[in-house]
């Protein structure tokens, strides 16, 4: 299937490492021009390596403002306006939804929510005017059924949510779609670090607390970064034009919810 990418400029947020990184590598094998944006310059060159002449790494923190532009200037000199957006604004540490302090919520806040919503703010005027567009937000799992131990991102990645689905009333007919996709256990070092923890709180090893995981899950495995990566250059096609305000699961059947 031709996806229609070639020549489409993705602005791959998180993409030097883990699900971002293969999104970015996804993306360019279908022909787009990648930036490849985040806060760690080593791992966004390396990234950029793998892709060639077409990635550009670019230099950017959600949770600070003054990065959003230049980020942005320095991909529309290289490759023109945005036609793809992968929004990923990382997790936060493991905890409780009680009693955590006010301060760790907004700083959550700015980096996972308020940063995604400016980055994208600042993309959608010249898809209007194009009339293509395509605003992907990652989340998890956890907005379908929330995870114990996680209740900073299950609250905050559900702000997300209602805001995209808002957005992609508003950008419909001007040929932008807007959608979430929603991991489950795909391995990557998050999903290690997770495990890590839960093997702390319940004092067993690494290795138990992820066969315990992989035991929930129907697929009995955890899944590839590229099979996620496969699902979100779907949506960023020209194929998924009718596609949008949706959550799309890439879990291997680990939520039982419908």
């Amino acid at each position: 299937m031709n996806l229609g990418l070639a020549g489409k400029t993705a602005f791959v947020v998180g993409g030097g490492s883990g699900l971002g990184r293969a999104v970015a590598l996804t993306l360019a094998a279908e022909g787009a021009n990648v930036a490849v944006a985040g806060r760690h310059l080593d791992r966004l060159e390396q990234t950029a390596g793998e892709v060639g002449e077409r990635a550009l790494p670019v230099p950017l923190d959600l949770a600070d403002r003054t990065t959003l532009e230049p980020a942005l200037d320095a991909v529309r000199e290289r490759f023109g306006e945005v036609d793809v957006l992968f929004n990923s604004g990382g997790g936060p540490p493991p905890t409780p939804a009680a009693g955590q302090p006010p301060e760790l919520w907004r700083q959550q806040f700015e980096a996972m929510v308020l940063g995604v919503i400016e980055l994208t703010d600042l993309v959608l005027p010249p898809m209007r005017e194009q009339r293509f567009g395509r605003v992907i937000t990652h989340t998890s799992s956890r907005v379908i059924a929330p995870i114990p131990h996680l209740g900073i991102s299950n609250a905050l990645r559900l702000a997300l949510v209602g805001w995209s689905k808002t957005l992609s009333r508003e950008g419909a007919a001007d040929g932008i779609t807007v959608n979430v996709v929603a991991p489950g256990r795909i391995f990557t070092e998050r999903i290690r670090q997770l495990d890590e923890a839960r093997a702390q709180r319940e004092g067993i090893t690494r290795e138990e607390a992820e066969r315990a995981a992989i035991a929930a899950i129907p697929a009995g495995r955890y899944g590839e970064p590229d099979e996620y990566a496969a699902a979100v250059s779907f949506l960023a096609s020209t194929q998924a034009s009718y596609i949008t305000g949706t959550i799309v699961r890439v879990d291997g059947g680990l939520v039982p919810a419908i």
